[in-house]
């Protein structure tokens, strides 16, 4: 995506020092455009867990350029320690956000194709290649998703009288939570950029407001008419008729079809049912989890340090990016990432294949070599 007329991926190798990958600082956004560099794996671990980068995509993306860092810090060891070094490496990757599939997927991978090279150099060149694999896929199939997606926006717009169509999200699952596109929002801008009337929804989405930090900052930059909204404001738009469509990102969805994604999407979702309002989830296959059916008992959700919700983060009128306290300084709080929107649910889910229901038949018929 562009911002101020140039184009941007969200992670990407410096072209002129390879061994440095860059990444877009989402902690300062939407009052300051900063790029960041990781220089080792231990970096990118700190980027991932304290949410320097954040969504199952993007996640996934730079465990894979963490996996590739570690090999360069591996190469100064033997071959034994090499291998060893990056199984660690992994763990501790793995181990930042437990919740988003993306992630272990993409250290796996990374494993076992550095594992079938024997040299030491072929090692770190694989392991860049897969990085950049595992990124170009990423961004691939959130384009596909947007041209799956855009068809559902087109039908509504047709059907409708003025033909604007009103979209609801929540969190970010814009091209800041990916490689590029989003998934979420690749559909919205696949539908912008067609000319077809819209308006988007955003939920602040609490407590890091992603949506409010994120989401409308993208939009803004794109051009696409959106409004901010408190998280709980959805029902009372769609009890007055002023939601069309919602459409959420997953971190994680099983093979029955529940969606792990940020906590309050499962709320989204009761009341998108309670008003006869489509609820689609866009993901790319790599955040199916094809092992697990039941959502509930077996997606673990990540549980964070609960000063996050306790102080938030703004722009002064100094000008200043600063923390303040919301709370009394005693409270007790607690900060669950995720909620798991049971399939029932879920209208269908939008994938770089097509669109099919939440629901193991139909996802298994879109991705027929998952079948046991």
């Amino acid at each position: 995506m562009n911002v101020n007329g140039k184009h941007y991926r969200t992670i990407w190798i410096d072209p002129k020092e390879n061994t440095i990958v860059k990444i877009i600082n989402q902690r300062e956004l939407p009052h300051k455009f900063e790029i960041e560099n990781l220089i080792g794996s231990a970096d990118a671990e700190v980027a991932i867990r304290d949410m320097y980068v954040r969504g199952a995509g993007l996640i996934g993306a730079t465990a894979g350029y963490g996996m590739y860092l570690a090999s360069l810090e591996a190469s100064i060891q033997n071959k034994e320690k090499f291998n060893s070094y990056l199984i660690q490496v992994g763990k501790r990757l793995k181990a930042t956000r437990p919740t988003a599939v993306n992630l272990a997927l993409a250290v796996d991978r990374q494993l076992e194709a550095i594992s079938k090279e024997e040299s030491l150099e072929n090692k770190i060149i694989i392991a860049k290649e897969t990085a950049k694999k595992i990124a170009d896929e990423d961004a691939d199939s959130c384009r596909r998703i947007g041209e799956h997606g855009v068809k559902l926006i087109e039908e509504i717009s047709k059907n409708k009288d003025g033909g604007r169509v009103n979209i609801l999200t929540h969190c970010n699952a814009g091209w800041l939570a990916f490689v590029d596109y989003g998934s979420a929002t690749s559909s919205i801008y696949n539908a912008f950029d067609k000319k077809i009337p819209i308006h988007v929804w955003v939920d602040i989405t609490g407590p890091w407001n992603q949506g409010a930090k994120l989401t409308a900052w993208e939009l803004e930059k794109h051009g696409v008419p959106y409004t901010v909204i408190a998280d709980n404001t959805g029902g009372h738009l769609m009890q007055h008729g002023l939601v069309d469509l919602v459409i959420t990102g997953t971190d994680r969805t099983t093979i029955a079809g529940d969606v792990a994604n940020k906590i309050g999407t499962y709320l989204k979702a009761l009341a998108a049912k309670d008003n006869n309002i489509p609820f689609y989830v866009a993901l790319p296959s790599s955040s199916f989890d094809w092992k697990m059916k039941d959502g509930i008992k077996e997606i673990p959700i990540e549980e964070r340090d609960s000063e996050e919700v306790k102080y938030a983060t703004g722009l002064t009128k100094g000008n200043k990016i600063e923390r303040v306290l919301l709370t009394p300084k005693e409270s007790n709080a607690v900060n669950y990432s995720f909620d798991v929107t049971p399939a029932r649910l879920v209208t269908g889910l939008i994938t770089e294949r097509g669109i099919c229901k939440a629901n193991e038949e139909d996802i298994l018929n879109l991705f027929p070599e998952h079948k046991k």
